[in-house]
């Protein structure tokens, strides 16, 4: 037994940790856009962090359930209300048969996570459950969920997890510093290109998926356009076209790209840009390799 879904809200998914080892065959990641929230929502529930849970991107949906259940909310703040009364975020609870879990439009943030205990139980494909919206692999049928769509919950039972950990909630800003690496194509870009990229604000604009984000700003200028060979892209890689307007790779990436990357978003800082939205401003910082890593071994992304 498990969740009815009432109504899907704007983009509902299942979501784990992602689809690894395979980018060689051309098979992108996908996985949870904030793997910070994510996480935390696992970790509420008494799950391995990586268990599959359901993502809602602006607007949230709603759902009965079908059996007792501990759930947890993380991330985008949807005003959530369990039979008609406020519940919060960031906090375990238990759940009814029959209980109903209403989420509406985000009021801070872009993506929430709704784990169980047990995590939700869709078919493993190619090591994941995670859904790939592009290949319609994945997930519950390989979409986002529909009303009437039912999804099993590993474990029945309302006993809270005993557990020590207080996740931090945090900020949603709608103006950003995003700290960053040298791009493998960086030399492609002249010094006033450089200087552009670093001292401009970027705007997110409306086309902006869990594949990627197109910014609107100064053009970025390069020595001789930014066409390169095609090779490997990661989550952050943030590419260059003929247009001079970024663009950052997301969760649903493709696996190789054929445009100069400029630099590369650290981990620690996705989670930021996955609870951006449209209209959102951004700011890029440098930072160098081993800065990352210090930064990365505390924040544990």
């Amino acid at each position: 037994m498990g969740i009815k879904v009432t109504a899907p809200g704007a983009l509902t998914t299942v979501q784990d940790s992602g689809r690894t080892g395979l980018q060689q065959y051309g098979i992108p990641i996908c996985g949870a856009m904030d793997q910070r929230a994510f996480r935390a929502a696992n970790m509420l529930c008494g799950n391995d962090e990586s268990a599959a849970a359901l993502e809602m991107t602006l607007m949230g949906g709603t759902f009965t359930f079908t059996a007792d259940h501990v759930i947890a909310l993380t991330g985008a703040d949807m005003k959530p209300r369990l039979n008609g009364e406020d519940i919060e975020n960031y906090k375990a609870f238990a759940v009814y048969e029959g209980d109903t879990l209403e989420l509406g439009m985000a009021v801070k943030g872009c993506r929430c996570y709704l784990a169980a205990a047990g995590g939700i139980d869709v078919p493993v494909v190619m090591g994941s459950r995670s859904t790939d919206l592009k290949s319609r692999t994945g997930g519950y049928q390989g979409r986002s969920l529909k009303a009437g769509d039912i999804l099993e919950i590993g474990r029945t039972g309302t006993a809270l997890p005993e557990s020590s950990i207080k996740p931090q909630i945090p900020d949603f800003p709608r103006s950003a510093r995003i700290r960053v690496i040298e791009g493998p194509q960086e030399y492609v870009f002249t010094a006033a290109g450089l200087e552009t990229f670093y001292k401009s604000a970027y705007t997110l604009t409306d086309k902006c998926d869990r594949m990627g984000y197109r910014l609107s700003g100064q053009v970025i200028e390069t020595r001789s356009g930014s066409d390169i060979i095609s090779d490997g892209i990661v989550f952050g890689s943030i590419q260059v076209p003929s247009s001079g307007q970024p663009i950052i790779l997301m969760a649903d990436r493709q696996t190789t790209g054929g445009y100069a990357k400029i630099a590369t978003v650290c981990s620690f800082d996705l989670p930021v840009l996955a609870q951006m939205r449209p209209g959102d401003t951004v700011t890029f910082e440098k930072i160098g390799v081993e800065e990352a890593q210090r930064i990365a071994s505390v924040s544990g992304l």
